[in-house]
């Protein structure tokens, strides 16, 4: 056998009785020959899927960060929340005692002079300014301080909503106030930029698309669109959130719940109407919780409103005629699928607000 098979350098191809022979060693390098390139193939396949956010797709990566700013959002309202409660609750429950000890006092004297019928009221008056309130069929023992109402305060500083009807007590819930609206005020302002931004392909560029296919000139299909996002918005987030606050609160008609929807989405809020302020207000947390939601997406919808104007009047001259600036394109980047796809950009697929008007 080992004549037939000479060793050598370069051996050459065993006959069928040689490979007889040796057929289990050769079988095992040829498979391991053949097997070794496949797994450095496969691991190098498994990279980009082990990597880290920078090697996802952009749109998802795009999708994911928003999720994340919107999270923190909440995060933030959740810690300020506890961080209110925890400062102006003691300092809540201390003027209710002040103010019942006040009150007996009051009760006891024989003879009640005008001085102190004057420091008496002055006094209610100071502790209902700040939610505390000394008729029987006001007090209850809900606090203005609890987990879901300071973060409904919380809420309403960062969105510059502002009711007023609570204000902090102590010094250091008005200082924790200054440092948590400069930094909150941004961030929300941030996040729902961002929102809108993913928000103008399918509500205002896709619609527009279609209109001018239908056959409307550029300008008159951006009338078109306002008119028709404007009439959405209003159905949506004023008329029928009226018609539950009319339901809910009891109290308030519908022109109050319009105007209520009215002043707090265009950021006024005067405090006259404050949702989930009644005494024994049936699930109250869950109420303001609903209203806040209701706060940050109505707030998100009429910056998309102001944005779409914006551009609407770029494109009928109006920014030029006033000299204004130009409503600038967002950066989509993020948002858009990879610029070269199948030897198509993405351009030609996704249109742009600006890229419309300018057909």
């Amino acid at each position: 056998m080992q004549d037939e098979c000479p060793g050598g350098t370069t051996p050459p191809p065993p006959p069928p009785s040689c490979r007889r022979v040796g057929g289990g060693r050769g079988r095992r390098g040829a498979s391991q020959s053949a097997i070794g390139p496949l797994k450095v193939s496969s691991k190098r396949l498994k990279c980009p899927l082990s990597g880290s956010v920078a090697d996802m797709h952009p749109l998802g990566k795009s999708w994911l960060l928003l999720s994340g700013f919107v999270l923190f959002y909440f995060i933030y309202l959740l810690f300020g929340g506890l961080v209110f409660s925890s400062l102006e609750r003691p300092v809540e429950e201390q003027l209710r005692r002040d103010v019942d000890t006040l009150k007996q006092r009051f009760l006891n004297q024989s003879c009640v002079s005008a001085a102190a019928l004057d420091h008496f009221v002055g006094q209610v008056l100071a502790a209902n300014r700040y939610g505390v309130a000394v008729f029987p069929n006001d007090s209850s023992d809900a606090s203005n301080w609890d987990l879901t109402s300071a973060m409904f305060f919380a809420n309403t500083l960062v969105t510059t909503v502002g009711y007023g009807h609570t204000t902090p007590l102590s010094d250091m819930g008005k200082v924790f106030s200054i440092v948590y609206a400069l930094l909150g005020v941004p961030f929300t302002m941030l996040v729902l930029t961002a929102c809108v931004q993913r928000l103008m392909c399918p509500l205002v560029a896709a619609p527009l698309k279609q209109l001018q296919r239908c056959g409307l000139e550029a300008r008159r299909a951006a009338g078109v669109h306002f008119l028709v996002l404007l009439a959405l918005v209003l159905l949506l987030f004023f008329a029928a959130p009226a018609v539950v606050f009319h339901a809910v609160e009891g109290g308030w008609s519908f022109l109050d719940g319009f105007y209520f929807c009215f002043i707090s989405l265009c950021t006024i809020g005067l405090g006259d109407f404050v949702p989930a302020a009644r005494p024994g207000q049936n699930f109250k947390q869950v109420y303001q919780v609903a209203v806040m939601v209701y706060l940050f997406v109505g707030l998100m919808m009429m910056y998309l409103l102001l944005r779409t104007f914006h551009k609407m009047a770029d494109l009928h001259g109006l920014t030029t005629f006033l000299q204004l600036p130009r409503c600038e394109e967002s950066n989509q980047n993020e948002d858009r699928e990879p610029i070269v796809e199948n030897g198509h950009t993405s351009a030609q697929k996704r249109p742009s607000y600006n890229s419309i008007g300018d057909r």
